[in-house]
C-alpha cells in the first residue's frame, strides 16, 4: 500500500503536477499562488510542532534528547507526546481561503497552540507579507527563494526550476500579450481607468493605465496595461495610440472618470466616438463639497436624477431622454445652488457627458453610466499587495496587475444583446462610425457649402 506523503511534501507534488498539466498558463499561474500560500503556511506549522516536542517528523525522542537538538538544528527541550494525524483547517489569507492540515498531538503534558494562528483559527495575517512579497517577487527566482528560506528554513522554498518555470512564463505571456493584433477586436464600449502603486524606491504612487471593453456580441474583453509616470494627456495618449495602431477600432461609447489627461487623449485619438462620464466619481466629487449633514440627502438628491423609474415602461432612449434628465439636473442644481454652489458648479461642469449613456439600449444603461467594472478587480489587486507596500520594481508590478487582471477578466459578466438593443447600437455606429459619405468631414469648400445648403 502506497505510503501517505506528508502535508508539505504533498503540496509540493500537487505545484508540479500544475505544471505538467496542459491548463492555461494563467490558471496554473494563480494555482500555484494559493499552493504556495498553503506550502509556507504548512510549512510554518509543521516547525512549530518540531520545536514543541523538540524533535523532528519521524525522530525518536531518546535520539533527540541525546543528541539535545531539534529537527531546526537548534538545542531544544524534549516534550513527551507524538503526533497523530492532521485536521483540515481553513485560514483566509490574500490569496484567498486555503486549506492547512493542523497537526493534531497526543498524550503530551502542555497543550499545544500555534503562536502563528491560535487555537481556532479562521484567519491570519502573520504570514500574508511573505505570501504576497514571494508572488510578488515572481519575477526574481533569488528574491523567491529567499524571502521563504530566510523566514521558514530552506525546506519551504519552491525548487529552482518550479521558481524559474513561473518567471519565464510570466514573462513571456505578458510579453505575447502586449504585442497581440487588436483588429479582430470590435468594440461597443471601451472602459478606461488606472490606479496607483508605488514602485520606485522613494518616489509617490505611480499609475497603470488600464483598457477593457464589451465587444459588439456583447462579450468583455481585457484590453491593454501599462505603466506611467503620471495621467498625463502625453501618457494616456502614448497609450491609446499604441492600441489604435495594433488595430483596435473606435468604439461606440468611452466611459472613464473626469481626469483631464485621460479625457483629451481619448477625445484625440477616438474623436468619432462619444464619452461618457462616470457617474459614481462625479457623486464623489459632488459630495466632497457637501456638509457631512446634509451629504445623505445630496446623494439620494444626485441618484434621483437618473432614476428612470417613474417613466415606466414608456422609456425610449435618445435625445428625448437626454433632454428629459437635463432638465431634471437643472432642478437639482436650482434646490441646492444657494446651500452648496461649489457642488452644483462641479455638477453643471461637463454636464453633457453625464447623459450620453441615456442614447444606448436601456439594458446596458446601469454597466455603462460608470467605470467601476474594473474597479473591483483593481481593488483585489491592491488587497493582495497592500500590506508590502512597495513593489520590488516596475516590471514586477506592471507582471502582478496583469496577472490578476487577466485572470479575473475571465470571470466577468458580458452584455445581454436584445433585438432591439442591437437595432440601436447598429444605428449608433452607422451614424458615429459610418456616416453616409456626404456627410463626411471633406476638405472642398464648395462641397462643403453644397452639403450645408442640402
Amino acid at each position: 500500500m502506497a505510503r501517505t506523503l506528508p502535508p508539505v511534501q504533498a503540496i509540493q507534488a500537487e505545484i508540479d503536477a500544475l505544471f505538467a498539466s496542459d491548463r492555461d498558463l494563467v490558471e496554473v499561474i494563480e494555482d500555484v499562488a494559493r499552493l504556495g500560500a498553503r506550502l509556507i503556511i504548512q510549512t510554518a506549522v509543521e516547525a512549530e510542532v518540531d520545536a514543541f516536542l523538540g524533535r523532528a517528523r519521524y525522530q525518536r525522542a531518546s535520539t533527540a534528547a541525546a543528541t539535545g537538538v531539534g529537527g531546526s538544528g537548534q538545542e531544544s527541550t524534549v516534550r513527551p507526546g507524538y503526533r497523530n494525524g492532521h485536521c483540515p483547517t481553513t485560514v483566509k489569507t490574500t490569496s484567498g481561503p486555503i486549506t492547512i492540515a493542523r497537526p493534531k498531538l497526543r498524550e503530551t503534558t502542555d497543550k499545544f497552540a500555534s503562536r502563528l494562528f491560535g487555537t481556532g483559527v479562521t484567519r491570519t495575517h502573520a504570514l500574508e507579507t511573505l505570501v504576497i512579497a514571494s508572488f510578488v517577487r515572481g519575477m526574481s527566482v533569488r528574491d523567491v527563494e529567499g524571502a521563504l528560506a530566510d523566514a521558514l528554513g530552506p525546506e519551504a522554498a519552491l525548487s529552482k526550476s518550479t521558481v524559474s518555470t513561473i518567471c519565464q512564463a510570466i514573462v513571456a505571456e505578458y510579453d505575447a500579450w502586449c504585442r497581440r493584433d487588436l483588429a479582430a477586436v470590435e468594440l461597443d464600449y471601451l472602459f478606461l481607468d488606472a490606479s496607483h502603486f508605488k514602485m520606485h524606491d522613494g518616489q509617490r504612487a505611480e499609475p497603470i493605465l488600464a483598457a477593457w471593453g464589451i465587444t459588439t456580441a456583447g462579450k468583455p474583453v481585457f484590453i491593454g496595461l501599462a505603466a506611467a509616470g503620471s495621467e498625463s494627456t502625453d501618457a494616456w495618449h502614448d497609450f491609446l495610440t499604441d492600441l489604435a495602431g495594433r488595430g483596435l477600432r473606435p468604439p461606440l461609447l468611452i466611459v472613464s472618470d473626469g481626469a483631464p489627461g485621460l479625457i483629451s487623449a481619448a477625445e484625440q485619438v477616438f474623436s468619432r466616438s462619444l464619452r461618457q462620464r462616470c457617474l459614481v466619481h462625479r457623486a464623489r466629487n459632488v459630495l466632497a463639497k457637501v456638509s457631512a449633514g446634509d451629504q445623505a440627502e445630496v446623494k439620494a438628491a444626485y441618484w434621483q436624477i437618473f432614476d428612470l423609474t417613474e417613466l415606466g415602461e414608456n422609456v425610449r432612449v435618445g435625445q428625448q431622454l437626454v433632454d428629459w434628465v437635463q432638465r431634471r439636473i437643472d432642478a437639482f442644481a436650482e434646490t441646492w445652488g444657494n446651500r452648496y454652489p461649489a457642488a452644483v458648479k462641479c455638477l453643471l461642469s461637463d454636464r453633457h457627458s453625464l447623459t450620453t449613456y441615456l442614447r444606448f439600449p436601456i439594458e446596458h444603461h446601469k454597466r455603462v453610466r460608470h467605470s467601476n467594472f474594473i474597479e473591483r478587480t483593481f481593488g483585489e489587486t491592491r488587497r493582495r499587495v497592500k500590506v508590502i507596500g512597495r513593489f520590488p520594481g516596475e516590471t514586477s508590478c506592471v507582471s502582478l496587475v496583469w496577472a490578476v487582471l487577466d485572470r479575473a477578466a475571465r470571470g466577468w459578466r458580458g452584455f445581454t444583446m436584445t433585438s432591439q438593443g442591437l437595432r440601436i447600437l447598429h444605428d449608433l455606429r452607422r451614424a458615429l462610425l459610418a456616416p453616409p459619405a456626404q456627410l463626411r468631414p471633406t476638405d472642398d469648400p464648395a462641397l462643403a457649402s453644397a452639403t450645408e445648403a442640402a
